[in-house]
This record gives structure tokens, C-alpha cells and sequence, in this order.
């Protein structure tokens, strides 16, 4: 049984992740280099990310700036963020690409907290899905005999404190996210 919590508790810290990298990528008026780690650059004829063909920095609050390791490749990474429709425009002076984060209007940061929340709530249902599979596999144990009846009511107990667990960090990253989008 310890295998099925671990394997659970893996599985919930994987969904955790995956929700922080996904709110990386939403813009909050602050610059972040996860905002644009994983635009595709077409560098001779191969999609490769952005962050394997530079150094990304944030040298000031809303500014990213991008020095190429190649410096022929300016052009295609410029084309590539443009493409990528993330609301900024770069800027290139002939070595390095520096884009400038606009300000949030409050329409916008209403807009996005939306988006948060329904992310949020796209992981809670992930979590509850790795729930159910789980007792699935328990009420499977107990009916062939493998565990008992109690057993079955103490270990479905132990995954619901679990699941709880994994809820609640994913209602205080979601607020933490939520308190960061709306200030000015």
C-alpha cells in the first residue's frame, strides 16, 4: 500500500509543477524569463526553444533581455517572438533583443486572473482524477483479498488527506498568483 500513496503523492507533485510552470508563462506586469523559455525558434530548420539558443535576463522589473550564443541567429529568434503573439514587440540593436513588458491595464489583470483560476481548477481536477484511481486500485486489493476491509477504510482515508493536502497548495499557489497579477 505504501507503494500507491508514493506513487500517488509522485504523481500530485508532478500536477503541482506542472500548474507553477503553467503560471509562469502568464504575464503579470513583472518580467520573468519563463515568459518566453519555451518560444520555438526555427534555428536552421529545426523548432529549438529560445532558451537553448541564448542567455534570457531580466535586467531590470519589465524587461527581458536576450543575448543569442550565436549572434546570426537575431534574426530568426526576433521573427520567432513575433510570431509567438506574446503582446511585446522586440527590440534589436544588432547583438542583443530586449523586450519591454507593457502595463496591465485592470481589465486585463481581471482577464488573466480568470485564466489562473480556471487553471487552478484544471489541476484540482487532475488531483481528484489521481484520487479516484487510486482507491480504484485499493476497493481492486481488497476485493481479491489482498488488504482488508479496515485496511480499505484507513488507506482510502490516508489518500483523501493527501488529495486534501495537494488541494490546499494548489488554492495558496493560485492565490499567491492571484495577489501578484493584481497588483499595480
Amino acid at each position: 500500500m505504501a507503494d500507491e500513496i508514493k506513487i500517488l503523492r509522485d504523481n500530485m507533485d508532478k500536477a503541482i509543477l506542472f500548474l507553477q510552470n503553467e503560471y509562469l508563462a502568464i504575464r503579470t506586469g513583472r518580467a520573468h524569463p519563463g515568459l518566453v523559455n519555451d518560444i520555438k525558434v526555427d534555428y536552421y530548420g529545426t523548432p529549438t526553444p529560445l532558451k537553448s539558443l541564448c542567455n534570457i535576463t531580466i535586467p531590470e522589473g519589465r524587461v527581458i533581455q536576450i543575448a543569442p550564443f550565436d549572434k546570426t541567429s537575431l534574426k530568426a529568434i526576433e521573427k520567432a517572438i513575433l510570431a509567438a503573439n506574446i503582446g511585446m514587440t522586440p527590440q534589436n540593436d544588432g547583438t542583443i533583443i530586449r523586450l519591454t513588458l507593457p502595463e496591465l491595464t485592470r481589465a486585463r489583470r481581471v482577464e488573466l486572473t480568470k485564466l489562473l483560476a480556471k487553471k487552478a481548477e484544471e489541476s484540482r481536477v487532475v488531483i481528484r482524477n489521481y484520487r479516484r484511481d487510486t482507491i480504484e486500485i485499493l476497493k481492486k486489493q481488497e476485493k481479491n483479498s489482498e488488504i482488508t476491509e479496515d485496511d480499505l477504510k484507513k488507506f482510502t482515508k490516508e489518500v483523501q488527506d493527501v488529495t486534501d493536502n495537494y488541494i490546499k497548495k494548489i488554492d495558496e499557489i493560485y492565490k499567491l498568483k492571484e495577489k501578484e497579477v493584481l497588483e499595480d
